[in-house]
């Protein structure tokens, strides 16, 4: 498909007409004829001397050429365009932040694997996330790091590969001992900030309470509801532990609600990768869709073609032209 940047000049097309038809014909001073006898010959004749013009002829060829020329050069100025077939971008349509507790209690080797063998709760939780972010390809993805403090890991991004390097890289305890789980919620709203998506989901992992946030879960959670983000919280361990290490099912169940989330409970594999199961479900892929068709200029064709017609039609006189002159040198040469 072709279409015009210009289309308007294709009025100048009408231009050699207004030319032709109502501007003053060009005239030249040139003596015609001179001879010494000029008034005799005038007698001779009869004729009085007067101004007179003299139509060149072109050839029906030139004639093509100047009108063909003509019409190319108004097209290229038209500037033409080739339209291509349409492409679609699809886009993600989610930004999925996940946030993991890095406390000294995920080193607890109470975590039993698909296999049935006993791990921490942390090599664990790693393994089905790297499963879990596999089937995510249409999402952003971002990895929030929490003890004492929450750390982003990694940006929202949709580079499955980088983001798996740096969640296999994180170690229990580099972020320190304690949870600072209202913190890690507040540091995800902050993200959330400068995301242009509406779908925006937080996934909380954590197998402890709250022992160290500025800001208190609650409150964490209402702010990032008006924020319309909704948060997956997932409680890890043993939901019987008592004392310091005990995780505070209340709370993290309020989170759930306050947000329009859900919250679960896993002790072993199978179960956190149930609830993976049931988050893709209730939080299937999305796609933003974006479809262009791509423009290519092509206003460079129309003079290609009036420079190659230009170099045939002058070929074609100079050949004409030798010709003649051989045939004239031939005949006087016969004489």
């Amino acid at each position: 498909m072709i279409e015009f940047v210009y289309p308007w000049n294709f009025a100048l097309l009408i231009l050699p007409l207004a030319v032709y038809y109502f501007w003053p014909a060009y005239k030249e001073r040139k003596s015609s004829v001179k001879v010494p006898f000029f008034s005799r010959l005038v007698e001779l004749t009869g004729e009085k001397p007067a101004s007179g013009s003299v139509i060149l002829n072109r050839y029906v060829l030139q004639k093509l050429l100047l009108l063909s020329g003509w019409i190319l050069i108004c097209t290229a100025l038209a500037k033409p365009q080739y339209i291509g077939k349409p492409i679609t971008l699809d886009k993600s349509a989610r930004d999925l932040m996940i946030a993991v507790d890095l406390s000294g209690s995920m080193m607890t080797e109470d975590f039993q694997t698909l296999a049935g063998n006993n791990t921490d709760r942390f090599t664990g939780v790693q393994q089905l996330l790297a499963d879990f972010a596999e089937q995510r390809e249409a999402d952003r993805l971002g990895l929030i790091l929490f003890a004492d403090a929450p750390y982003l890991q990694a940006p929202f991004t949709q580079d499955l590969d980088t983001w798996l390097t740096l969640l296999f890289e994180s170690e229990v305890g580099m972020a320190g001992q304690s949870t600072a789980l209202g913190d890690a919620i507040g540091l995800a709203i902050s993200v959330f900030e400068h995301s242009q998506t509406k779908e925006r989901v937080l996934i909380l992992l954590t197998d402890g309470n709250d022992t160290g946030s500025k800001v208190p879960p609650r409150d964490a959670a209402q702010v990032a509801a008006s924020y319309q983000i909704k948060i997956y919280t997932i409680a890890i361990g043993d939901p019987k532990t008592v004392g310091e290490e005990a995780i505070d099912l209340k709370v993290l169940q309020y989170i759930a609600d306050t947000t329009k989330g859900q919250m679960f409970e896993a002790v072993n594999a199978e179960q956190l990768d149930a609830i993976y199961e049931q988050i893709n479900t209730l939080e299937p892929q999305k796609f933003s869709s974006r479809s262009y068709r791509p423009k290519t200029s092509i206003h460079f064709v129309p003079i290609v073609i009036l420079l190659a017609l230009y170099m045939g039609v002058l070929t074609i006189v100079a050949i004409r032209n030798l010709y003649h002159r051989r045939k004239v040198e031939r005949e006087f040469a016969n004489d």
